[in-house]
């Protein structure tokens, strides 16, 4: 199948993200269709592991926000 090429120095930043949410909403009503990588599993398992030794630890979504927007002003 040919892919069109999409006019993106012609598209606003709005069009590019409804073309961006277009495609997600397609690509995610199947999501088993979508193979994850295997690295993905052991960077889990690293994660996970660095949890349960108490080297990292969860942060609040909205607190995170925050602070990336401290770091970034």
């Amino acid at each position: 199948m040919a892919i069109p090429v999409l006019p993106l120095n012609e598209m606003s930043v709005e069009e590019k993200l409804q073309t961006m949410e277009t495609i997600w909403a397609s690509l995610s009503a199947n999501p088993e269709a979508i193979e994850s990588p295997a690295w993905h599993k052991e960077e889990l398992r690293v994660r996970e592991a660095r949890v349960a030794s108490g080297e990292a630890k969860f942060v609040d979504w909205e607190k995170a926000k925050e602070e990336i927007r401290r770091q970034t002003s």
